[in-house]
């Protein structure tokens, strides 16, 4: 059993087994393995059940009780591990899709709030003790800096030259440990920023290590949610979260997305469907809708 999902099923046994007995844990300890002998491949409960000799509601109840989530969020949560491995691993995107058991694209990007979109940063405030690489590369609306820590990334910008990006990736987290260039480790993200500036990969799927306050994490996911090619208004992400008049608020977590285009702040709007303020130009914001209905239309 891969180091992960051992790791899983231990923490079941040390906190189940005051309440599930050995039997049962054992039976919860075997769908574990089934579920990560499949690399990502679908299961249904129904066959999970059989194999351990459980009726598929005694499974779910019994997983849940152990694991602290059900059968399929934890085969989710293991196909998103992998996925993020594939990429840091240097395969490209569309290798890491499928290497991880997606049928699709669009199967990562259903995904990719839950499991990829935000992860808890690794690092305190201002970025202390964050070990932080970067590179840039030219690309269609500038110069694109991106930066990651071991868990994701941390940063996308837009600018003139390096000099200015790593000006401004400095000022972001001016208490990191280091901060260094690595062209080879930030190549697979810079890829795929590239692909979908392009218009060929509409779904950006890759592993976030980024801060957030509540609000701020609520924004972004709506942010996610917006269909490429889309686009809403402050106003209609302030009605999702319950606050009818917090499109102030709305566009305030919108200016601060450290990761732009990854969490496409781009797609909100004013309620009348004019561009507001954008953090890299109103005609960078221009370009990445015309780009994005274009690509989208067909």
């Amino acid at each position: 059993m891969p180091q992960a999902s051992a790791r899983a099923t231990a923490d079941a046994g040390q906190t189940a087994a005051p309440s599930l007995s050995a039997r049962h844990l054992a039976q919860v300890r075997q769908a574990c393995a089934a579920i990560d002998a499949r690399e990502g491949q679908a299961v249904t409960l129904a066959e999970l059940a059989g194999e351990v000799g459980l009726s598929p509601w005694h499974l779910q109840r019994l997983f849940k009780k152990a694991m602290g989530v059900s059968p399929r969020d934890y085969a989710d949560a293991l196909r998103a591990r992998r996925f993020r491995s594939e990429l840091r691993g240097g395969e490209s995107v569309a290798g890491a899709t499928y290497g991880a058991g997606y049928g699709s694209s669009s199967r990562v990007y259903e995904d990719a709030r839950s499991q990829l979109g935000m992860t808890p940063a690794s690092y305190a405030k201002g970025g202390k003790g964050a070990r932080i690489v970067y590179a840039a590369v030219d690309s269609p609306l500038g110069r694109l800096m991106v930066a990651a820590t071991a868990k994701g990334v941390c940063f996308v910008s837009i600018g003139r030259n390096d000099t200015e990006l790593l000006r401004i990736l400095r000022a972001e987290f001016p208490q990191a440990e280091d901060i260094a260039h690595d062209e080879a480790a930030i190549a697979p993200a810079l890829e795929v920023l590239l692909r979908h500036l392009a218009g060929e990969t509409p779904h950006v799927a890759l592993p976030l290590d980024i801060r957030a306050t509540a609000f701020q994490r609520r924004v972004w996911q709506e942010l996610l949610a917006i269909p490429y090619g889309e686009t809403r208004s402050y106003s209609q992400i302030a009605e999702r979260l319950g606050l009818p008049k917090g499109q102030r608020a709305v566009g305030r977590a919108c200016a601060t997305n450290p990761v732009s285009i990854l969490i496409p702040c781009h797609r909100a709007l004013r309620q009348d469907g004019t561009m507001a303020g954008y953090r890299w130009g109103v005609e960078r914001k221009r370009a990445l809708l015309k780009r994005e209905s274009a690509a989208a239309a067909p």
